[in-house]
């Protein structure tokens, strides 16, 4: 017989686990299935989070694992595959099971997409960032550079110049002339340098970034080298909104991707699913997906209780 939960949580993240932990403390039968691939897995900590700011990430998520199993939600390491919607869901996971739930939340994220330079992907997380609330503080007043992947980087170049004043624009595949006369004042203002010409690589030393180099020179010599110990970078979205996309949700473009139509709990415009973190904004941060999470659970409470409430007024 098909298991029967009152919420399926799809994400064992942040606002996966959340939303769990009200849940289950509203006493609804939960379960979480967690493929495992939280977005944040390259960072040694994380910060701006009150009360647990510079925690790793693992140990976060370990605590909220073991919190969620105290009131009896369920935890299942897999991957949910399809949903289908009938009076209740269907959810299919990749091992091969099949539960059935009366709401769905969907914590399922997002991926960063790195630029394509050598070197890059190997150090995310450690010494190339891409958010300074995140690390500025840990790498502050080093000499930092910010690699340019459309004119839109400028902003991050200047959001930067807050935590280092020695902080080099690198335009890469960006023409100079992409950028407006008030972006380049405003560089200049900052005290940031602009570095025409394309990133060729990192230069690596001892297990640190010591330098960004640039295309060109000789054959065998390779271009400019520029002293730095951060690189700053802008990955490209990719919001993991398949099974959303697939129940019909509508979504709405942002510079940042597709990312579902919500209300202010994460009421999707397909009726009994929610979404939170990461899967409804580029932007969201831990705290933010906490919150998000726990917002989408209150609400899936209310909603559960009233509709039971009307069925049985009506009997």
């Amino acid at each position: 017989m098909t298991e029967r939960y009152a919420v399926v949580v799809v994400g064992g993240g942040t606002a996966g686990l959340s939303a769990a932990l009200v849940l289950g403390r509203a006493r609804h039968r939960t379960l979480v299935v967690d493929a495992g691939e939280p977005r944040n897995a390259p960072a040694a900590h994380m910060q701006g989070y009150l009360s647990r700011d510079g925690m790793p990430p693992a140990e976060f998520l370990a605590v909220g694992r073991e919190e969620i199993a105290r009131y009896g939600v369920e935890l299942v390491r897999d991957r949910v595959v399809e949903v289908e919607k009938g009076e209740d869901f269907a959810v299919v996971l990749a091992g091969g099971r099949t539960v059935r739930a009366r709401r769905l939340v969907i914590a399922t994220g997002l991926k960063d997409e790195l630029p394509a330079v050598p070197g890059v992907a190997e150090r995310f997380g450690r010494d190339v960032l891409h958010c300074p609330f995140c690390h500025g503080w840990e790498v502050r007043d080093q000499p930092f550079g910010v690699l340019a992947s459309s004119p839109a980087s400028v902003h991050q170049a200047l959001i930067v110049s807050q935590w280092s004043k020695d902080v080099r624009f690198f335009l890469h595949t960006v023409a100079e002339e992409e950028l407006s006369d008030q972006d380049l004042r405003r560089l200049a203002a900052a005290g940031v340098d602009v570095v025409p010409g394309e990133v060729a690589g990192l230069v690596v030393e001892d297990d640190r970034l010591t330098g960004v180099r640039l295309a060109g020179g000789t054959p065998s010599g390779g271009g400019t080298t520029h002293a730095r110990s951060v690189l700053f970078v802008g990955p490209r979205p990719v919001p993991q909104t398949g099974l959303l996309e697939r129940l019909g949700a509508e979504l709405h473009e942002t510079p940042f991707g597709a990312y579902p139509v919500v209300d202010p709990t994460g009421l999707t415009t397909v009726p009994g699913v929610w979404a939170a973190g990461n899967a409804i904004g580029f932007a969201e941060q831990v705290v933010h997906a906490a919150s998000g999470g726990y917002r989408a659970a209150a609400a899936i409470v209310g909603d559960l209780l009233m509709t039971d409430l009307d069925a049985a007024v009506q009997e």
